[in-house]
């Protein structure tokens, strides 16, 4: 991607102003710049440092939030992931259940079945599944009102010099810019899921009752966290939980909770 990336279509630049034109509608614009604080002579008060203040969040599945440096996704950065796809549409469904918005792009393969199994709003969540020839573009005009935004890259690399301008804006935009799919250079955490086995399935019969996920967080800096969790169904929805909570919720043994497969 180090050459100039091609204009999106007519088509896609006017469904994404109408996007724009609904959010702004709905109150869900970005606001403005604060205003500074004034001190008792009328001058403005001194500035608290950034790195005084606690980040905004963005919500995750609660079983993941322990595994998470700051308990959530920190709004404003740009997460690199790879692995299963469950655990999007999880992430779909922790921001837009509550009311959030997200969109996806360049996924034409996102399980929005299993999103909305888990508590997404399908009506909250903005779906390009064929963002053309330069994802990318699509996804920098949808981090204007969106809350999460998921960038498939099909394989493709992002230049350094271009991940950096998608980054600023992600930031200014107090958004979280989920990458998938291909290289980004050193996002601000990186998330890997992978299958570590079901359950619910016998000897070449059954039905698949479970899905355990192994976690691996890797942060700029720090030691990487790992960890597992578990998908599966409870009361008419599809939850996310830790081995040992799945296994007392089903009353079954944590041992016999999980048959492993080769990953």
């Amino acid at each position: 991607m180090t050459a100039r990336p091609p204009k999106a279509s007519g088509a896609q630049l006017r469904e994404l102003a109408q996007l724009r034109r609904a959010r702004a509608a709905s109150g869900g614009c970005v606001p403005g710049p604060a205003v500074a604080p004034r001190g008792e002579n009328g001058l403005s008060a001194p500035v608290v440092p950034a790195a005084g203040l606690r980040r905004e969040i963005l919500p995750v599945p609660a079983a993941l939030a322990p595994l998470l440096p700051e308990g959530g996704l920190v709004k404003g950065t740009v997460v690199g992931y790879t692995g299963a796809g469950a655990l999007l549409a999880g992430l779909l469904a922790a921001v837009t259940g509550p009311g959030g918005h997200a969109a996806a792009v360049g996924l034409p393969g996102l399980g929005l079945l299993a999103a909305a199994e888990m508590g997404a709003r399908l009506d909250r969540i903005f779906v390009v599944a064929d963002a053309g020839r330069d994802p990318v573009e699509v996804a920098a005009v949808l981090l204007d009102g969106m809350e999460l935004v998921v960038l498939g890259l099909g394989g493709g690399t992002v230049a350094p010099a271009r991940a950096r301008v998608l980054a600023a804006k992600t930031r200014g935009k107090g958004a979280t810019l989920i990458v998938t799919g291909g290289s980004w250079p050193a996002p601000d955490l990186s998330l890997e899921a992978k299958v570590s086995g079901y359950t619910g399935l016998g000897a070449g019969s059954g039905r698949i009752r479970s899905i355990g996920l192994d976690i691996e967080v890797r942060a700029e800096s720090g030691v990487p966290q790992r960890g597992r969790l578990v998908a599966r169904p409870l009361g008419g929805r599809v939850e996310w939980a830790a081995p040992d909570n799945a296994a007392a919720a089903d009353g079954l043994a944590p041992e016999r909770r999980e048959r492993s497969v080769a990953s």
